[in-house]
């Protein structure tokens, strides 16, 4: 029988709880923080200043809608530097400036 390492045995559970979180459409406010990468206090900071989309379970319970949490952190995209050279020649066309 060969005895696990500690690094093993976190690399599993770190595997199981992506596993798991994948399946599942509504997240406490740990879970949470482990799928967007936040810490738990930065994410009650976020529900407090009602930044961030969540809910109250009887007034007190935080939960969030995983697909609102994506939604969150996909917000004010960056466009790339061709995006942007791109909708710069659309626009001097469009203006007749070429």
């Amino acid at each position: 029988m060969a005895t696990e390492t500690l690094s093993d045995l976190i690399a599993k559970i770190e595997l199981l709880t992506a596993a798991v979180l994948s399946n599942k459409q509504t997240l406490g406010i740990e879970e949470a923080a482990c799928y967007t990468g936040l810490s738990v206090s930065y994410l009650y900071k976020l529900t407090s200043t009602q930044q961030v989309p969540h809910y109250k379970a009887r007034g007190k319970i935080l939960t969030f809608d995983r697909s609102e949490l994506d939604g969150w952190l996909k917000q004010n995209r960056v466009a790339t530097i061709q995006e942007l050279q791109s909708k710069a020649a659309n626009h001097l066309v469009s203006k007749g400036a070429v």
